[in-house]
């Protein structure tokens, strides 16, 4: 008679979801299967490395998430978490995903928070919450507004400053970058934004993973992508003090028309950051002091 056939471990459908998600072409195919599993056995990480053998109903829900994933569904929307800054933040479809370029936003913001004292920073266009949820961790001195218009992510927000425990540091606000502030919001040491900024008309061509689940409305920068940056540097000056601070992150080929922006605003001190692949990714630019 044959023998039984050996039961499927935690190891063994890590290998096969590597290999299928491999052949996809899927860069972070490694993270992704670890993630999945998780997700779908309801354990740790540190379970995983001991391995063990699976349920049929484990592993018939990692693999239907994988196939979901290799449809086109981003892995942090099927569960419904991604990290960012060493946070564990909560996303849904309602939000961005948070990405490793944006970790520079947050970082050339920090440095400058760190040397300010007590301070309060704005993080326009919040979406997760992730860019000003790292500040308020990282600089305990520092207030944070989360500033967001879409109600379904003012509410991920929220989530995001219990989760992280930071309810002290951190506060949620309605705020539509394309108006004006409002006049009870006070004064800011600095502003993080990463607005919408691909062009309408590219918005087809996208990968299937952002075009299909990401949110449209945290995409969209109008005809050339640059609506946002020119509402921000013309009316939200005003809410930063002297020798406040504004980040932008950028897309692809944008760093040098948004710091022209910055310099035609009277902005002073621009700059210009690479991400970790070379792309210039953050610009910046101070209110003259007195």
């Amino acid at each position: 008679m044959p023998g039984a056939a050996e039961p499927l471990t935690c190891r063994g459908l890590y290998r096969e979801l590597c290999r299928a998600f491999e052949a996809a072409g899927f860069p972070g195919a490694a993270l992704e299967a670890r993630e999945l599993l998780c997700a779908g056995t309801c354990r740790t990480r540190e379970a995983l490395l001991r391995d063990g053998p699976l349920t049929r109903e484990e592993a018939e829900t990692v693999r239907a998430l994988a196939e979901r994933h290799l449809a086109g569904e981003p892995v942090a929307y099927l569960i419904g978490e991604w990290a960012f800054y060493g946070l564990p933040l909560t996303v849904t479809p309602a939000v961005l995903i948070p990405r490793v370029d944006t970790e520079v936003l947050a970082g050339e913001a920090i440095a400058f928070l760190e040397a300010q004292g007590p301070c309060r920073a704005l993080d326009l266009c919040a979406g997760s919450g992730c860019v000003g949820l790292a500040l308020a961790d990282q600089v305990p001195a520092c207030r944070v507004v989360l500033g967001e218009l879409s109600p379904e992510a003012l509410a991920v927000c929220g989530e995001n400053v219990r989760r992280c425990g930071l309810e002290n540091r951190a506060e949620v606000r309605r705020l539509d970058a394309l108006r004006p502030p409002p006049e009870d919001l006070g004064r800011f040491s600095c502003i993080v934004c990463n607005p919408p900024y691909i062009p309408d008309g590219d918005i087809p061509d996208l990968d299937g993973s952002v075009r299909d689940f990401e949110p449209h409305m945290a995409l969209r920068g109008g005809a050339d992508g640059l609506d946002f940056y020119r509402a921000i540097v013309r009316d939200w000056r005003r809410v930063l003090l002297p020798g406040g601070r504004l980040y932008f992150e950028v897309g692809i080929g944008q760093a040098e028309a948004v710091r022209a922006l910055l310099d035609a605003g009277g902005f002073t001190g621009t700059a210009v950051v690479p991400d970790g692949q070379g792309i210039d990714r953050v610009v910046s630019g101070a209110v003259p002091g007195t």
